[in-house]
This record gives structure tokens, C-alpha cells and sequence, in this order.
């Protein structure tokens, strides 16, 4: 019963770690921790609650996917710009302290990205803030929907 709990909590961190690395998927690894306490903790959760929980946590990752992207698409964005802010993000992610190095990168990434592509740097830079207020958008998404979660999995200890 304690390492369920121990494990619990682990995912529980771990979801909230991943909200800012995007190699660990965040919200689902915190619906984890819930759907394991569902099954093993001493407090009652209703199954209701666990669906619910489920729903949003699908809503959010999917949308953590589709919001930069749109942010990018409507200010005028090109897919490079995309992936570019993806690799300027595992990029700042290496040099830089995690949280300014991905912010800094993701930008960054897309502006090279369009300039690359042969745009001007005006709309290079529309770009690149689209692709960046999306990132950021995905971000916050799943940092709410995570420390929620967190607390459930702290209540239900």
C-alpha cells in the first residue's frame, strides 16, 4: 500500500516535471497517479472523478499539440516554424537553464526557421511570436490540468 502511494506521488511529480520538458508526456503521467490510487488508495474516488479527470487530461495533450500550431498557422507561420521551435527548445533545453532555455529556444527556433525559409524578418518575427504564445498557451494548459491533479493526488493519500 505505501509503494502504491509512494508511486503515486512519484507520478504525480513526474506529471508536473513533464509540463515543461516535452519528452514526458505531463498530465497523462498524472492521471496515472490518480488511476492508481482509484484502485489502491485508502480514500474513496469516485469512478466519475477518474473519467472526468481522463477526458481532460486527453483534451489537454491533444490541444497541447494543436494550440501552437494554430497560433502559428493564424500569425502567419509556416510548419518550419514549427519544427523549428521544437528544436530551438531541446536546444535552449541543453544550454540554458531549463525554463528560459526553452522559452528563448522555442522562439528563437522559429524565427531561424522562417528566415531559413526565405521570409523577412518582419514576418519572421509574427511567426515566431505565434508559434511562441502557442507554446506558452500548451504550457500553462498542462501545468493547471497537472497541479490540480497533484492535489487530488495528495488529498486521496
Amino acid at each position: 500500500m505505501l509503494a502504491i502511494k509512494i508511486i503515486a506521488a512519484l507520478l504525480g511529480l513526474v506529471g508536473l516535471v513533464g509540463c515543461f520538458l516535452p519528452v514526458i508526456p505531463g498530465p497523462p503521467f498524472s492521471w496515472v497517479g490518480l488511476l492508481l490510487l482509484y484502485f489502491w488508495g485508502d480514500e474513496p474516488m469516485s469512478l466519475r472523478f477518474l473519467i472526468t479527470w481522463l477526458i481532460i487530461t486527453i483534451v489537454v495533450t491533444v490541444l497541447d499539440y494543436l494550440v501552437p500550431a494554430y497560433f502559428t498557422k493564424v500569425t502567419g507561420g509556416s510548419k518550419a516554424s514549427s519544427r523549428g521551435a521544437l528544436v530551438g527548445l531541446f536546444v535552449g533545453l541543453i544550454f540554458f537553464p531549463p525554463l528560459v532555455g526553452m522559452i528563448v529556444g522555442a522562439f528563437f527556433g522559429a524565427l531561424v526557421a522562417e528566415l531559413i525559409n526565405g521570409n523577412r524578418m518582419g514576418h519572421s518575427l509574427k511567426a515566431a511570436l505565434g508559434s511562441f504564445i502557442g507554446f506558452i498557451f500548451g504550457t500553462f494548459l498542462k501545468i493547471v490540468t497537472s497541479v490540480v491533479m497533484m492535489v487530488y493526488i495528495v488529498k486521496f493519500l
